[in-house]
């Protein structure tokens, strides 16, 4: 969920609903008049297979064309309602099946965000699914104003919308401006494709990507935002879908944009299991020799940063973007994202002490996402699609005073999680909220400690979906489980129901390694 986001190892992901205004669609096949299709032309088009790789600096191509991946532009309409007027693209890549006599059929992925893209998920996918990759065509999916699909840039000077409120109250009003700016930004720059940014239209080009694939069902997994993408397209699109993949699953109740609000616990605890980490290893960061000590650590970073902006290379960290950097990370339990996150927390710490700092690559790689417009396109998709699903709160009032009651219990993560962002200033969303199905027989992945899709929301879901089972894994502050954090007991759980298409007799509970 939120900051960047996929599911793609040593990555983050997030996710985030609420009322909107009603508008009549056309709608998609599923929904269409009998013996009427208003979108022939696109369940009907013939996709051209092409290389994966755009020049000799596309990484994401190479590792594509090594797994033996083929790429193509799907054709669906801008807005559903005209499906003759305006087209975009999607950009899909496909590592097709090679045992054939067992071939399930497709199986398309989606990585979180939103705002993520996930054309270049196939091969890390087709390996943590080792010998039953082989019965699927593997679909990686940039969605709609996502990375090679048809760009939304609102030309924001950042790649992220989110930013902690601040010490005091002229703190919450500079970013209640900020936040107006960048609205203004995407109604100035991006305006005609705002109203067709939503979840919904996704699901709708996930279903344009399955007709023109020839196909009748599609496999899915997803990811954070991805399992809430996952619910809709299941309830807009029933009996579309064969063996369903969840992972780090999003109550859709909750879904909004002030998706954050509640995971302050979950980052607190996430935070002290990483300072516990950090203090066995004081003589390598030197950020204190006991939990209690690193935490302090990170408080008075913090509370620097408010007095006065900490150098780091090129840039400046104020009491804004201190607390995303700390949010950016926490969504990984293991040696090497801990390492990364203690070095920038080292950065930091000799910069509030006034010394010149050369950022670590990790830290450098936020600020850069943060501070300059490098990921504007990122940011905008993402801030789009969220502000195009639901309603929020206009009054700027409301976010201060939510701010001002949850910094007293958490003085770090409530003044981010809490505030105002540029959805407070968007035009109203078209379409209500998908209200998702009761039930579907569905795999759910999710992890104790993941401190962007609570554990809270798996259970929630599953109570939902009796159908359904959920796999946690106890004991990992992770988000994205399958494939990603190397648990043989979440991973073969998950690949022996891609094989065969049979749930587990009951929910299954895997110890963190």
């Amino acid at each position: 969920m939120l900051p960047r986001s996929s599911a793609a190892p040593g990555r983050a992901a997030l996710a985030l609903t609420a009322a909107a205004l009603a508008l009549t669609v056309l709608p998609s096949t599923a929904e269409a008049l009998p013996g009427t299709d208003p979108l022939a032309r696109y369940h009907q088009q013939r996709l051209a297979w092409k290389s994966c790789v755009l020049g000799p600096q596309d990484t994401t191509g190479k590792e594509l064309q090594q797994a033996g991946a083929r790429c193509a532009d799907v054709t669906v309409p801008l807005d559903y309602s005209d499906p003759g007027g305006r087209t975009i693209t999607v950009a899909i890549s496909r590592i097709r099946a090679t045992d054939t006599g067992r071939r399930v059929g497709p199986l398309l992925l989606n990585g979180g965000g939103p705002g993520g893209p996930s054309l270049g998920d196939p091969p890390w996918v087709s390996k943590a699914m080792k010998d039953v990759a082989a019965r699927y065509d593997v679909v990686g999916v940039d969605p709609r104003f996502i990375g090679r699909s048809t760009p939304l840039d609102c030309r924001w000077p950042t790649g992220s919308a989110w930013r902690g409120a601040g010490e005091d109250r002229a703190g919450f009003d500079r970013v209640t401006a900020f936040s107006k700016d960048l609205a203004e930004r995407c109604r100035t720059n991006a305006g005609d494709a705002l109203p067709h940014a939503t979840t919904r239209n996704t699901a709708r080009d996930m279903d344009v990507v399955r007709a023109a694939l020839g196909e009748r069902r599609i496999s899915y997994l997803g990811y954070s935002y991805g399992s809430y993408l996952g619910e809709v397209y299941t309830t807009m699109f029933p009996g579309r879908t064969d063996r369903v993949v969840l992972d780090g699953v999003i109550d859709p109740d909750r879904y909004g944009p002030r998706l954050l609000r509640g995971v302050e616990r979950a980052n607190r605890h996430a935070l002290e299991g990483w300072a516990s980490w950090a203090a066995a290893r004081d003589a390598a960061y030197g950020l204190g020799g006991t939990r209690a000590e690193v935490l302090a650590t990170v408080d008075r970073v913090r509370t620097a940063s408010a007095r006065t902006p900490l150098r780091l290379g090129d840039h400046r960290l104020d009491e804004h973007v201190m607390p995303m950097v700390v949010f950016n990370g926490l969504s990984q339990h293991n040696d090497a994202a801990y390492g990364d996150f203690a070095q920038g927390v080292r950065d930091m710490l000799r910069a509030s002490e006034g010394r010149r700092v050369t950022p670590s690559p990790w830290l450098a790689e936020v600020l850069e996402f943060t501070l300059t417009g490098t990921d504007s396109p990122y940011g905008s998709a993402q801030t789009a699609i969220l502000c195009g699903d639901g309603t929020a709160p206009r009054d700027p009032e409301v976010y201060w005073r939510d701010v001002q009651r949850g910094r007293t219990h958490d003085p770090l993560f409530a003044p981010v999680t809490h505030n105002i962002n540029p959805c407070a200033f968007w035009d109203r969303p078209r379409e209500r909220p998908t209200k998702i199905r009761d039930d579907l027989p569905a795999l759910l992945v999710n992890a104790t400690g993941d401190p962007r899709t609570d554990h809270d929301g798996a259970r929630t879901v599953r109570g939902m979906w009796p159908s359904s089972r959920l796999v946690t894994l106890s004991g990992a502050d992770q988000h994205a489980v399958y494939g990603v954090y190397g648990a043989p007991c979440v991973d073969d759980t998950v690949n022996a129901y891609l094989a065969t298409g049979r749930l587990p007799a009951k929910d299954v509970d895997c110890a963190a390694r």
